[in-house]
Order: C-alpha cells, then structure tokens, then sequence
C-alpha cells in the first residue's frame, strides 16, 4: 500500500513526522482525508484533532489551527500550536477551558474577545482529544484528570 509523508511541525519543535496511510485533518471548511497522491491542496486548520492512519493504529496530534499543504508525495501541517494526544495534560487543559469561558463571559470586545474564542477552541479540542484518548484505554499525563 502507498504512503505519504507526514510532517506537524510548530514553532517550536516538530511534532510529528513519519510516512502514513492516511491523515484526517480539521479544515477551516470541515475534515479533510488525504491519502498518498492526493491532488495538492493548501488551506487553513481550525483547532482540533489530526487523526493519523499507519496500518490499523490511529494516533492523534491536536493542533490549535495552522496551515496544510498537500504536496505530492508530502503533507506538511504548519500548526501554531500542537500536542501529541499521550502529552495533553487533561487537568491543564480544563482548567483552560474554565478560564477563557469565564474571560469571554465578561463582555469583551474585538481583538481580545477573538484571543479567547481562540483559546477556548484549543482548550475544548484538547480535553475532547485527552477524554476520548482515556475512553479507548491510554495512559500517560492525558490520563491525570483533577
């Protein structure tokens, strides 16, 4: 079966990077699936789950929006923010979650209201991700629920 390269890279660190099967990807216009020679493709990421395919296995990375760019025999993932679901601190990632609903509840306005919308939807995909991660049986700092 053909392979395509994968690549969840951050300012930071490369996240991610091995051949896959299949990746599935959070679209600004909704899930992308890419699979080895898809046509290319660029386009923004909402925050939410990268679900990678290798075989049977399925790992995931949570990106907090970014860029992807399908090439062809590479999909490179530009994330402003990433994690590999067994590193998500679920107590961290809700109590984020708690803090920009309380912020955005204080009324707000403009470019500091779209910061915390922004943080909630990381904070949201991340505890879905770590919970969901949990219910299948991982462990690791995911699995430290407060």
């Amino acid at each position: 079966m053909a392979t395509i390269k994968l690549e969840i890279i951050t300012t930071e660190r490369v996240v991610y990077s091995s051949s896959v099967d299949m990746v599935i990807v959070p679209g600004i216009d909704g899930e992308l699936g890419i699979l080895p020679h898809h046509t290319l493709l660029m386009t923004m990421l909402k925050p939410g789950e990268v679900r990678i395919k290798v075989g049977a296995e399925e790992q995931c990375v949570v990106v907090c929006g970014g860029f992807l760019q399908v090439l062809p025999d590479q999909v490179v993932i530009l994330a402003d923010a990433a994690e590999r679901i067994e590193e998500i601190d679920l107590a961290r990632a809700e109590a984020a979650r708690r803090r920009a609903e309380e912020r955005i509840k204080t009324g707000m306005k403009g470019d500091v209201l779209v910061k915390e919308e922004i943080a909630l939807r990381w904070a949201l995909a991340r505890v879905t991700a770590a919970d969901r991660y949990m219910k299948r049986g991982g462990s690791g700092r995911s699995a430290q629920k407060a």
